[in-house]
């Protein structure tokens, strides 16, 4: 009797073990499996990606669109406040302006001359009323008269709605003129452009 009890007790922890062991490798199996069905996914959502910044190629940065070694030089100018020309109320501007030109070699040009062109600049403001430079328009043509003005003194006498066309980059039929001679490309102007750091009218 005592035989077969412990026969008994043998199948069964054999039969315990049996099923533990098919247990775990079912386990492992669907580990594995759940694991590469992940890793599969993730390759295909890295392939899709690829694909779509392969499908579309205008997007990408094109040469030559920035170089450092021809990086533009900014001259900051200390902000203007000037009274505006309005005869109904008083009204006051307080505009900061910042010129780019060409390299630093005419940055220091441009700054020897630079008492004559706040003094020019300033004049300008203050010829302005406040609805003239209340919208997009008024502050874009403001902008170039403001750039003819600063050019003046470096010789070039050139009309603002010269550089207007093409933002602000003057007409190739009526390039800038300095007193002189006349340039033969707009491109040789030495102020490229005029940036407002800050527009406040009140």
């Amino acid at each position: 009797m005592s035989a077969a009890v412990a026969a008994l007790g043998a199948s069964l922890k054999k039969g315990r073990i049996k099923i533990i062991l098919i247990a775990v490798v079912v386990l492992l199996l669907l580990g594995g499996g759940v694991a590469y069905v992940a890793t599969k996914s993730a390759h295909a959502e890295d392939d899709d990606e690829v694909e779509v910044h392969d499908a579309h190629p205008a997007k990408a940065v094109q040469p030559g669109t920035f170089d450092p070694k021809t990086a533009p030089t900014f001259i900051p100018m200390d902000a203007f406040t000037v009274n505006l020309a309005d005869r109904d109320t008083d009204r006051f501007a307080q505009v900061g302006v910042t010129l780019e030109v060409e390299d630093a070699k005419v940055l220091e040009q441009v700054k020897a001359y630079m008492p004559a062109i706040r003094n020019n600049i300033l004049m300008l403001l203050s010829s302005k009323t406040a609805e003239a430079v209340r919208d997009e328009a008024g502050k874009r043509r403001l902008a170039a008269e403001i750039r003819a003005q600063a050019l003046r003194p470096l010789g070039y006498d050139v009309a603002a709605e010269d550089l207007m066309d093409e933002g602000q980059a003057p007409a190739a039929s009526n390039a800038a003129r300095p007193r002189k001679q006349r340039k033969s490309t707009p491109t040789a102007l030495p102020i490229k452009s005029v940036h407002f750091s800050n527009f406040i009218v009140q």
